[in-house]
């Protein structure tokens, strides 16, 4: 009986067990289906309020909340300079998901996470999305714009004189600091009151220790004295002013190291062996009024890296052994005095002289382009070319602004005159019976030129072009005696050679006459004219042999002249 009671005793114990786990469980579980996946009740996250709310919804909560925040501009002041970043444009941004995670945003049977959506909360600081490469960047952009560079010490030469700059230290931030002290007060008070990034000094690769033993180690033995370069049969003496500017002293690795400008040296050491003939071609030219072989030089050619490549230790050797053999040969001219002389150049074959008015810019250019043509020598075969002879028809080439001819009226330009020295070097050409390549008359006639028998030019587009086609070669000389207020100036061009054929010429009438026409112009650079008619008109010119009265052939020059219109200013 006992035992029976018993055994139903601890089934009622049992049941009541059984019933209170029941009571228990259906209220954890409950608690579980109420709080969810929900955020603790009390949560914030940079001060918006996402408690109780699902992952998705505090998600999009956050970013409303934080839409007028996320990309708020953040002053960093450097130096006392304040500068305004954009947090998207230097790689700051919100992890919306990451931050309500971290907040608490998880479905979990964990009794911690169910008591702490019934009692924890408080305010969770955002999870960042940082592009740490951006963010970095963007701070070394601002370090090149702010605080000041370094300077390095430098030692120069200048006018065979040591030029020394003192080296200075400089001030900038650490990008990699200033980058995580902005990335701390991003969505922060400290965004709010600004950013204070401190100045750094840096100092420079090249401080003036640095400058000091360049001084003692290069500059200064470089500039002690003289140096000599033995080439054996000629020797050369080259003074510390003459080279100086050769040299330099470059910074590598925080040291200032010597370089030298080679092509500088070279050229500075074909200029000095050139009294020792540096190969200088025979040539023919006027002396005393007659034309004369100008013999070749011989001259000493060497590998410029024998020069080059010992030179800085050349400069640095004490008095007395400052001196360099360099390996060398004889060189000989290209063009030899026994070429020159083949050449005939014995006498003068026509000379041609044009006048013009005063006007100083005439003097000026068709004195430079003389200057230019004067002394040409044409070998069999070879073509003349004004333009190329001449060069361009600028200020840095010696000419000025003067009066050309462009669509029909004067205009202003640089070069204006020169193709007075065109139409009188046609003309020597002309009768000394050369080819003619190209030649354009003017558009319209000036009557101080022959007429049918002239020529312009006009850099890259119009040019005077011959062949020498005799068997000999041809000088040519150019002479201008400048015009003044009461006298014309005068231009003369001779050919000189041997004489190939005695040439004649006749000019026909005019004819085709068409009257010129009147413009009105309203430009500031108008000038006015008193027009004429344009015509054409025919030249021949008739070869014959020197010394023989037959007629070999003949040539016919068509030129046709458009009118020279009356221009009226106003």
């Amino acid at each position: 009986m006992d035992q029976e009671r018993e055994s139903e005793g601890g089934k009622v114990v049992l049941v009541m067990l059984l019933v209170l786990v029941l009571l228990v469980a259906g209220g954890y579980a409950a608690a579980y289906a109420f709080a969810g996946n929900k955020l603790p009740q009390g949560a914030e996250i940079a001060g918006v309020r996402v408690g109780g709310l699902r992952p998705v919804v505090a998600e999009q909560t956050l970013r409303d909340g934080l839409a007028d925040r996320v990309d708020a501009p953040i002053t960093v002041t450097v130096g006392g300079q304040p500068v305004e970043l954009v947090p998207s444009q230097i790689g700051l941004g919100v992890d919306y998901a990451a931050s309500v995670a971290a907040a608490g945003g998880e479905r979990s049977w964990r009794p911690s996470h169910l008591w702490d959506y019934y009692t924890a909360g408080g305010d969770h600081a955002p999870e960042l999305a940082v592009d740490t490469a951006a963010l970095t960047q963007a701070m070394t952009n601002l370090a090149a714009t702010t605080g000041h560079h370094p300077v390095d010490g430098t030692v120069s030469f200048k006018d065979g004189k040591i030029v020394t700059t003192s080296a200075r230290p400089g001030l900038a931030i650490d990008p990699q600091e200033a980058a995580q002290q902005v990335e701390d007060a991003y969505l922060t008070e400290l965004a709010d009151e600004g950013v204070e990034v401190a100045l750094h000094q840096v100092q420079p690769d090249v401080d003036n220790a640095d400058v000091q033993k360049a001084l003692d180690s290069f500059a200064n033995p470089a500039l002690s004295s003289a140096v000599t370069l033995d080439f054996g049969d000629a020797s050369i003496r080259l003074q510390p002013r003459d080279y100086a500017d050769a040299l330099a002293l470059e910074p590598h690795d925080g040291r200032l190291e010597p370089t030298v400008d080679e092509k500088k040296l070279i050229k500075l050491v074909d200029r000095a062996i050139s009294d020792h003939g540096a190969p200088v071609p025979a040539t023919v030219a006027l002396v005393n009024g007659r034309p004369r072989v100008i013999p070749d030089k011989p001259g000493v050619t060497f590998h410029p890296s024998d020069v080059t490549d010992a030179f800085l230790s050349l400069v640095t050797r004490p008095d007395g052994k400052r001196e360099m053999k360099v390996k060398a040969t004889v060189a000989r001219a290209a063009f030899t005095t026994k070429d020159a002389r083949k050449l005939g150049i014995k006498q003068q074959i026509s000379t041609f002289t044009t006048y013009y008015p005063y006007a100083e810019y005439r003097n000026v250019n068709i004195g430079r382009a003389a200057e230019l043509v004067d002394g040409t020598v044409l070998k069999p075969g070879q073509t003349f070319s004004l333009n190329k002879t001449v060069g361009e028809r600028t200020r840095a080439n010696g000419f000025t602004e003067g009066f050309i001819i462009s669509n029909g009226i004067f205009a202003e330009d640089l070069g204006g005159g020169v193709s007075q020295m065109a139409t009188t070097t046609f003309n020597a050409m002309f009768f000394a019976g050369l080819k003619d390549v190209e030649h354009k008359p003017h558009s319209f006639y000036i009557d101080r030129y022959p007429v049918g028998r002239e020529a312009t030019v006009a850099w890259g587009s119009v040019d005077l072009r011959f062949t020498n086609d005799t068997p000999y070669g041809v000088l040519i000389s150019a002479h201008v005696t400048p015009s003044t207020p009461t006298s014309q100036g005068v231009v003369t061009v001779s050919m000189w050679s041997t004489k190939v054929w005695d040439i004649t010429t006749t000019t026909g009438d005019r004819y085709h006459f068409v009257p010129p026409k009147t413009r009105t112009l309203h430009t500031k650079d108008c000038y006015p004219n008193e027009g004429y008619d344009g015509f054409d008109i025919d030249v021949v010119r008739y070869f014959r042999k020197v010394g023989q009265s037959a007629l070999d052939h003949q040539e016919t020059f068509h030129t046709h002249y458009i009118p020279s219109d009356t221009v009226i200013c106003k």
